[in-house]
């Protein structure tokens, strides 16, 4: 099935060299093959497949799973780790050239991991959790399109291949969220993200098209190669084009406002989302470009403000909502900030950015499944206000979560203290004063993360009872959506550590991750930056404890100024309505105004005058020959009349 290039290390960087496609690297396509040919059985087969169809979903990421674990290894063993397979020509236009191939490196496999192993435990938790949904099979087809088309994002070795995977993610995404299509609120938002989406996908596909037109080509390693030879403007259009379609996908500002609507899909797909696919593939997209976003100071302080500034809006926003899933939502949105930062800051940042992306989707999808027993629990109920003394009734849940709201805001040793606290550090390095900007930003953010999580795990599990009257006693969930939170947990717990000691070596071997050049000097000592860290967590877990401990009034609240903004999403839907769609809807009607009342206007009252003067003139068809005949002799005494006129000079 094609050809193996392996990066040879006497050649420059992003040459290539040709060998034999033999081993299992040489069918590494099975990854994406696999969830998709899965995909199209269950969409094919219909009803048909309704009492097997979610194992065959599970079973085939499952599967995927496996074989990424085994390319793993295989990979580990390399001298060069990086496996280039090329399938077939899939563009060949005039100069234009587009391979069909895939690229497993060390970036693509820890990404792979993250996507089919998780994933795979998000597959069987759902299927208990949709057992009774009549729509179960079709589901799982979307759940495996879903992977199959975030493997090729991250599996295609040039930009045109990532992009095919993007807008394969894109569409899963619209078909999940939507998926209780018949809900008004759930096709809105389904809606709302593929919109909001094509914004970032549209200076994406500008991004790809000024490549080919600058540099002939969208190969990975021929543009890197070649992106010393552009001028500083290109590569600064360029760069902020990738940023604009990561900012898309990541749920990044100024296109966060899709990814808390999200949430009207079923919970598994908000696991999917948040902790394993659609959200982290902006991040990818700029790790994986990174010669581009390396070779221009400018374009790194972009993406480093970005992430900052989401990072904050995601905390703040966070911290006002009483929906288990939109504060869970909106803390990935910060968390993605954080991420951003990660690889805005760029050298070893960028691992750091990688290894926080992996801690949190353990983490993320551990508190979203989680959340998804609550409700399992609780007659579907997602009101915070309404929950409290849960620990004693869903034990499992109660412990699982724990993990996940620790981990989360980075108490040692879980893993998001290992995965979150080195961004902090980085930010802190900086050469100039935005080192106490950004720095700042991201020791806040861990405060204000730390009040909203603990508020939101207190009000949940804890405190007294706060029930509808229609639930009496709330029940722990079945094993199968048990079993993927306590794996998910100890995740949780412990990956933080193994991650941070690993996965930069690990990436070393991918060109501009995994190092970091020179010496950075901090504008305070670390252990300074990581006593700060741990005091402003701990001081917003207890601020959070001590105000919610008894619970909260059910009722809205008088609020200030900062929350009120806060509950209304910082004023965000209100700016996109007024800038956008108010303007947009304006412009429809108003063509729609022109287009009925001119263009049609004029057909319509063309036709109308034809038809009426035809009509008038059907009346003189009356079928009387005495009518016929005087009006022949009319004509004729006219005609008559006129030659006479001109004989007698009167018309001349």
């Amino acid at each position: 099935m094609g050809t193996i290039l392996t990066n040879a290390p006497a050649e420059p960087v992003g040459a290539v060299a040709y060998a034999t496609a033999d081993g299992l690297l040489g069918s590494v396509w099975l990854l994406v093959a696999i969830p998709l040919v899965s995909a199209a059985i269950l969409l094919l087969l219909g009803r048909r497949a309704d009492r097997w169809g979610h194992w065959l979903g599970v079973g085939a990421v499952g599967a995927a799973f496996v074989l990424g674990l085994t390319y793993f290894f295989q990979l580990r063993g390399l001298e060069n780790k990086s496996v280039e397979l090329s399938l077939w020509d899939f563009i060949t236009v005039g100069d234009l050239r587009v391979d069909f191939g895939l690229l497993f490196d060390p970036l693509a496999a820890v990404f792979v991991l993250l996507i089919t192993g998780v994933g795979f435990l998000i597959h069987l938790y759902a299927v208990e959790y949709m057992a009774h949904d009549p729509g179960r099979r079709r589901f799982f087809a979307y759940f495996n399109l879903f992977v199959a088309a975030m493997l090729l994002l991250v599996l295609g070795n040039n930009y045109v291949m990532l992009y095919f995977g993007w807008e394969g993610v894109g569409v899963a995404s619209y078909l999940l969220i939507s998926f209780w299509y018949e809900r008004p609120s759930a096709a809105t938002a389904g809606k709302k993200a593929f919109l909001m989406n094509r914004v970032g996908d549209a200076g994406l596909a500008i991004g790809i098209f000024i490549m080919f037109a600058t540099l002939g080509t969208t190969q990975y390693d021929e543009v890197f190669n070649s992106v010393g030879a552009l001028g500083a403007t290109t590569v600064l259009v360029l760069g902020l084009l990738l940023l604009l379609g990561a900012t898309g996908k990541s749920g990044q500002f100024p296109l966060q406002a899709w990814l808390p609507d999200a949430m009207e899909g079923p919970t598994p797909v908000s696991a999917l989302i948040h902790a394993a696919t659609m959200v982290t593939a902006g991040v990818y997209l700029i790790a994986r470009s990174n010669p581009i976003f390396s070779a221009n100071s400018t374009l790194q302080l972009v993406v480093v403000s970005v992430g900052a500034l989401t990072l904050l809006i995601g905390c703040i926003i966070g911290a006002a909502k009483d929906d288990i899933k939109r504060v869970l939502a909106w803390s990935t949105v910060s968390q993605i900030g954080y991420m951003f930062v990660g690889v805005g800051l760029g050298g070893g940042a960028y691992a750091l950015a990688i290894i926080h992306l992996l801690a949190h989707g353990f983490f993320k999808a551990n508190m979203f499944l989680g959340a998804g027993s609550v409700m399992h629990g609780m007659k579907d109920q997602v009101d915070i206000r309404r929950f409290g003394g849960l620990a004693k009734y869903m034990k499992i849940t109660w412990l699982t979560f724990m993990a996940g709201w620790l981990a989360i805001i980075g108490i040692p040793p879980l893993s998001g203290y290992f995965s979150k606290e080195p961004i902090i550090v980085a930010a802190f390095e900086r050469d100039d004063w935005t080192a106490w900007l950004f720095g700042g930003a991201a020791l806040f953010g861990a405060g204000l993360t730390a009040f909203y999580m603990t508020r939101l795990f207190v009000l949940t599990f804890h405190g007294p009872k706060r029930w509808t009257d229609d639930i009496e006693h709330p029940h722990e969930s079945p094993k199968l959506m048990t079993i993927p939170l306590i794996l998910l947990a100890v995740g949780s717990v412990g990956a933080g550590w193994l991650l941070a000691t690993s996965v930069p070596d690990w990436l070393a071997a991918t060109a501009g991750l995994g190092g970091q050049e020179g010496e950075h000097h901090s504008v305070l000592p670390h252990a300074v930056i990581n006593i700060l860290s741990i005091l402003v967590t701990v001081l917003g877990a207890g601020l959070a404890w001590f105000l919610f401990r008894g619970g909260t009034a059910i009722a809205p609240q008088p609020a200030g100024v900062l929350v009120t903004a806060a509950r209304r999403n910082l004023y965000t839907d209100a700016v996109n309505e007024a800038v956008f769609e108010k303007p947009g809807i304006f412009l429809t009607r108003a063509l729609v105004y022109l287009d009925n009342r001119g263009i049609d206007g004029l057909v319509n009252g063309l036709a109308a005058g034809i038809g009426g003067g035809s009509g008038r003139l059907r009346r003189l068809q009356t079928g009387f020959v005495r009518s016929y005949a005087t009006s022949i002799l009319t004509g004729a005494l006219l005609v008559l009349a006129a030659f006479l006129a001109v004989e007698a000079g009167w018309l001349a």
